[in-house]
């Protein structure tokens, strides 16, 4: 059994994206620029494995010695997962951190500190969710049981309180795939197709999994109990500290681009076709923030450029601010919508009233015909 198709309206428009690559591509041989990372990508890389690997030698060579000191250090490492899941490993599985596959697929294997499995990943994000953004039943990260993420899911009156427990269950992702969604999603995928497509067996990638998980326990939990002159509890109590800080960061840049007020969610038609043709849909489903803020964006590996990560995710994102003027102009003189707020807490707002109004039932009374274009 494989997953349907999904079919984008090539009649609508092609000549924006056909255009809009032209130019882009025009502004890097101007300029003599390679997409792949630069100085600045290649300093973000040490300063973001430090942040996470500093901390934990520390801890497991017997430097620490307190309990306030050892939570300090988990808190380190709780942005330095995040850190290199979304500035290091996010560019390389998508191939755009350099043009050697051999460095994209080393850097790529880091999500397996995040406590997840790369080749998942690689499908759930690279496949699934960059192919069919915000389209129900292909998406999987709009496809939440505890969660309502789009209006053409069922509402269920749990569902009314989820703009304030969402926080929880964002903080507890990472322990998520760590414990349960890897082994879940291998069997799904197995009966999809998709991890033959990847060039695996369904024993093979177990097998991969659960060595990744056992020697990641080993390494972050297992070791520093082991090595640290703290009760064992204490240690378990960082340890979870650090999952919640990187799931709860990772949540907080990833939902704000996509499940917000302004942006669209689709189904397929009888025949699974939609009415926008990929690039413009990208654009209809896909918004930035900060884009003023230079330091935030360095530290979030480029994500507040969602628009020009989804349409030129082979792009590294240390280019994006650049493009984005050229994506934003083109997209103008097309008529077509480039969303954005003007600052992330804007862009969290906008997620938690959206989660709000999708939970109680209020969006799903609004007129069909709304316009969020700005």
């Amino acid at each position: 059994m494989n997953i349907p198709i999904v079919r984008f309206n090539v009649k609508d428009r092609p000549e924006f994206f056909k255009e809009l690559r032209k130019r882009v591509d025009q502004y890097f041989r101007d300029n003599d620029l390679s997409r792949h990372a630069n100085l600045n990508m290649k300093l973000k890389t040490v300063f973001m494995l430090g942040l996470y690997f500093v901390p934990l030698i520390l801890m497991i060579t017997g430097v620490v010695s307190s309990f306030w000191t050892m939570m300090v250090l988990w808190v380190l490492m709780g942005f330095g997962m995040s850190g290199i899941g979304l500035a290091i490993m996010h560019d390389a599985n998508h191939g755009s951190y350099s043009k050697n596959r051999k460095v994209n697929n080393v850097l790529g294997y880091l999500v397996n500190f995040l406590g997840a499995y790369h080749v998942n990943w690689k499908i759930q994000h690279n496949v699934l969710h960059h192919s069919f953004t915000n389209v129900t039943g292909f998406d999987e990260d709009i496809d939440n049981p505890v969660m309502r993420f789009t209006p053409n899911q069922k509402r269920k009156k749990i569902f009314r309180f989820q703009a304030f427990y969402a926080p929880f269950f964002y903080g507890i992702m990472t322990l998520y795939w760590l414990i349960s969604k890897d082994f879940q999603s291998l069997v799904k995928y197995r009966k999809e197709g998709l991890l033959a497509g990847q060039g695996l067996t369904f024993k093979k990638a177990m097998a991969q999994v659960i060595f990744n998980k056992i020697w990641y326990l080993s390494l972050t939990l297992i070791l520093p109990v082991i090595m640290i002159d703290l009760p064992w509890w204490h240690i378990l109590l960082g340890f979870l500290l650090m999952q919640f800080i990187c799931g709860l960061l990772l949540a907080l840049i990833f939902q704000p681009a996509h499940v917000i007020e302004e942006t669209d969610f689709y189904v397929p038609d009888s025949n699974n076709s939609l009415e926008n043709n990929w690039a413009i849909h990208q654009m209809r489903t896909t918004s930035n923030f900060a884009n003023k803020s230079i330091i935030f964006s360095w530290l979030i590996g480029g994500l507040n450029y969602q628009i020009e990560h989804h349409l030129f995710p082979n792009i590294c994102h240390v280019h994006y601010r650049k493009i984005s003027t050229i994506v934003k102009e083109t997209a103008k003189e097309f008529n077509v919508p480039y969303y954005q707020h003007r600052t992330f807490l804007g862009a969290i707002k906008s997620h938690f009233l959206l989660l709000n109004e999708l939970g109680t039932g209020r969006y799903d009374r609004k007129p069909a015909d709304r316009s969020w274009q700005f």
